[in-house]
């Protein structure tokens, strides 16, 4: 496959997909339009076993990139060395081209608490998770891409927009961001503001990677749940997102209710058909 760089040097990937054990056999034997994976670091960091016999099968067959969940870059606890040294490690094994997490905080006083929680907008917020992230680029030694989270409550003394304050985090740290086009549908829908209005206001020479999913309702709030099908509201905000952005390496992301791989395979397809005629016009 031939590798195009964006402006920071990380190579265009095409269309990808979340790895997930339910797949994995799937994925070996007919991964059909499947360009790359994406895999949750935190399950392959490890010592040994059979995810990593797994791991190694689909790292010479595809590319991938490594996504966390447990770094809790905006959290006031310490920055956890040893999860660092962990990370550090797997990528030195994968190899990856890139490596993720989000921008929220998972853990306090030790604690992880399995979720993904919002941060305060505010210039006190933000320059406690810029000093975060260049210290943790310097161990790491890349740029990692930071991704906006799905939320459900909202601080009263935030002083930007979530948009603005993921555009500073991005430019002051120079580091990349992960766009969840689906996680912008579920706070805008929640919080009141416009999906398109964040989209203005993210800098495209920091976006490098695009994730797809599904949600569900739950009174008047929308849940992030990763467990169903993209809504047709969610490709218009992608097809929105590729008008502005261009070409970025998007992939689906789904974690429950797991269908065959030819459902995914599909939606693959579909986010493929919409994005080459708008690539093409850029071009």
């Amino acid at each position: 496959m031939a590798i195009e760089t964006t402006t920071h040097q990380l190579p265009y990937l095409g269309y990808g997909l979340g790895l997930r054990a339910e797949h994995y056999e799937s994925l070996l034997d007919e991964p059909g339009n499947v360009e790359w994976l994406e895999i949750v670091s935190e399950n392959y960091m490890i010592p040994g076993g059979r995810p990593l016999v797994w791991l190694e099968k689909f790292r010479e067959r595809f590319p991938l990139v490594m996504h966390g969940v447990s770094m809790s870059i905006g959290s006031t606890d310490s920055l956890d060395d040893g999860y660092l040294a962990r990370l550090s490690a797997l990528a030195r094994r994968v190899e990856p081209a890139w490596i993720s997490d989000h921008l929220c905080w998972t853990g306090v006083q030790g604690i992880n608490l399995h979720d993904l929680m919002p941060l305060p907008y505010t210039e006190e917020a933000l320059a406690h998770v810029v000093d975060r992230v260049r210290r943790v680029q310097d161990v790491l030694g890349r740029r990692i891409l930071l991704e906006n989270v799905s939320s459900y409550i909202s601080f009263a003394d935030a002083q930007l927009t979530e948009w603005e304050f993921l555009a500073a985090v991005a430019e002051r740290a120079d580091c990349l961001i992960l766009l969840d086009i689906n996680n912008i549908h579920v706070s805008a829908h929640n919080h009141g503001f416009s999906a398109l209005d964040y989209l203005d206001g993210i800098p495209a020479s920091r976006v490098q990677q695009f994730h797809l999913a599904g949600h569900e309702h739950s009174g008047q709030l929308l849940i992030d749940t990763h467990d169903a099908p993209i809504i047709d509201d969610v490709w218009h905000l992608y097809v929105e997102a590729v008008r502005r952005y261009g070409r970025v390496s998007t992939m689906i992301e789904r974690d429950d209710h797991m269908p065959p791989l030819a459902e995914l395979l599909t939606e693959l397809d579909y986010a493929r058909a919409l994005a080459t005629p708008l690539m093409r016009v850029a071009a």
